[in-house]
Order: C-alpha cells, then structure tokens, then sequence
C-alpha cells in the first residue's frame, strides 16, 4: 500500500510541485566529469527539477562505457528515484559486443523515455599534427599499417566504433587506445601521445575554438553550425554517416503512468530557451523525442551497430 502511495505521489509531481520539495533523486552520468555526456546530464537536471519538485542529484557513474551506471540505475527502484541520461553507444552498441559478459543489456534492460539531445562526432588531431586532412590519416595508415593510433572513451564506445567502421571502409591497420571516459582521451591527443579521435562534438568544440585542436571532419551530413565549412565523413568516406544521441532512462518496471509524467516533464524542460542555449553553446543539438521516437531509433542503431561489430568480429575486454 505504501509503495502504491509513493508512485502516485511521484507520478502527480509535474501538477504538484511544491508537494515533494524535499525529495531527492538521482540522476546517473556514465561518463566523466566535463564531457558531453556529463553535461547533458547537469542540463537537464536543472531543467526538470523544478517540474518535478525535487532536488535532481547528478552522480557520475564511470566504467564499461556507461554499463555502470546502466546496471544501477536497471537494479534500482522503478519509482523515479534514480534515472540515468544514457548515450547511443551505452545503449545500443556495448551490449552487443562479441562474447560481452556484461550484468545487463540496458538497450532491453532500460527504458528510454525521451530523447534531450543530438550529437555530431569530430575528426580531430592535434593542432601541431601532421595530419591536415582526414585523407592524410588514412594515407599514413595505409603506408605505415599498425603505427597511427586512435583514441576512445573505452572499448565499445561510439568513438571506438567509429574508428573501426574507418578501419574497415578504408582497408587500414590502426591502432586502437581506449580511455576512461573522452575528457582523458582528449588531453593525450592534445599531447601529441595519440593521433586522432572522433569523438562528441561537445568534447572538443572549446579546444577547436581556442586553436588546440584542429577539426579535420563532421560524422554526419548536417552542417556544424560553429564550423560550417568543415566536411561531413561521408563525403571523404563514402557510407560513414553517425549521430549520436542522449536519452533519459529509467528501469524496466517503472509503471507507466510514473514514466509518462517524467516524459512529460522532459518535454517541458527542453522548452526552456536557456537550456537548450546552453545545450547548444556546448556543441549538442538539443532535440526532445518522445519514447515512442527514441525507442525507434533505439532499434535503428542496435541493427546497424550490430552489423558493424559482427563484420570487424569485435569482443568484449
């Protein structure tokens, strides 16, 4: 009786929120402070807490590229009290990976209840780099098989990905360098001790910007709207085209009436003109999606990403 009491009380928050000013919720970050996902996190954190009535706690939950934080948030209560701001690869390719051993698989043990936000991926190299183009990269690849080296925020990441699906549209031998999150990847890069990256156009715009990281590429075909001359990948690499997304999720059991008033306090949040500013100055493209958008996209990626691991037979570590 008292756990029905709770969750009607939670679901009712967005018609009443001065009744749970006290109530505190945890909002879980896979990744590390300081990047796009991190940020995405606080953002909308802000945003809903004053929808909801209660005080958005933000947690950074390292480790297995998002599989911690999935994991806790899939075990936790299914009464709101603990959400997680997931990322495409979290959901959609770690999970899947060869021989993956992981607790769970949050694209199945996960709900999606909104999208928040849209993100391009950055071809970047060091501003004192050789490298000026991306067909400079794939050049030296090819002369010099297993040397040129690419970071990641960790195995199975979307940076990770991505440069295998390179690897494999180009015929080259790199090598892979995973990172505990992009934040540490991109000061090696920075330091000359990796060659290239892509990785969230949220990670590195501040570093394009202040000229410490020269931007060789966009992964999708839409104009970055802060380097509008740069080129999309699939007009370098025929068939590479990759968008990144950030979603909020919530365990499987959550009753649908609680996850529906969430939703709908996403949607109010991503109203808000600061908010999505502040999304954009970081390099995101804030665009909500309600769940019935984001779990078709959910599906989209799991298929493509699916294929690409099986071709490039890509394990688990």
């Amino acid at each position: 009786m008292r756990r029905r009491l709770m969750l009607a009380a939670m679901a009712a928050l967005p018609l009443c929120p001065a009744a749970a000013q006290e109530r505190t919720v945890r909002i879980l970050s896979g990744a590390s402070a300081g990047g796009s996902s991190d940020m995405a996190t606080r953002l909308l954190a802000e945003g809903i807490s004053p929808i909801l009535g209660v005080r958005a706690v933000v947690e950074n939950k390292t480790g297995a590229n998002g599989i911690v934080a999935a994991t806790e948030t899939a075990r936790s209560a299914a009464d709101g009290s603990t959400m997680f701001v997931c990322p495409m690869s979290t959901m959609s390719i770690t999970p899947q990976l060869i021989g993956s051993t992981f607790p769970v698989d949050p694209g199945t043990e996960l709900v999606p209840l909104a999208n928040v936000a849209l993100s391009s991926y950055g071809f970047i190299v060091a501003a004192n780099s050789p490298y000026r183009s991306v067909q400079d990269v794939v050049a030296a690849a090819k002369a010099r098989p297993g040397q040129v080296s690419f970071a990641s925020a960790g195995v199975g990441s979307a940076q990770h990905l991505q440069g295998e699906l390179l690897k494999q549209k180009t015929g080259t031998d790199m090598v892979h360098i995973p990172y505990r999150g992009a934040t540490p990847a991109i000061l090696d890069i920075l330091a000359g001790r990796v060659d290239f990256m892509i990785t969230n156009m949220a990670d590195l715009t501040r570093q394009v910007q202040a000229g410490a990281l020269r931007l060789l590429a966009i992964s999708d075909d839409e104009p970055f709207p802060l380097f509008p001359d740069v080129p999309p990948m699939s007009r370098l690499i025929p068939g590479f085209n990759v968008v990144g997304w950030f979603a909020l999720c919530v365990p499987k059991a959550t009753p649908p009436e609680l996850a529906a008033s969430i939703e709908a306090a996403v949607k109010r949040a991503m109203t808000d003109p600061t908010l999505t500013r502040r999304m954009a100055e970081g390099g995101l493209t804030p665009r909500f999606e309600d769940r019935a958008a984001i779990t078709r996209r959910l599906a989209e990626d799991r298929r493509t990403w699916r294929e690409v691991i099986q071709a490039v037979n890509l394990r688990a570590e």
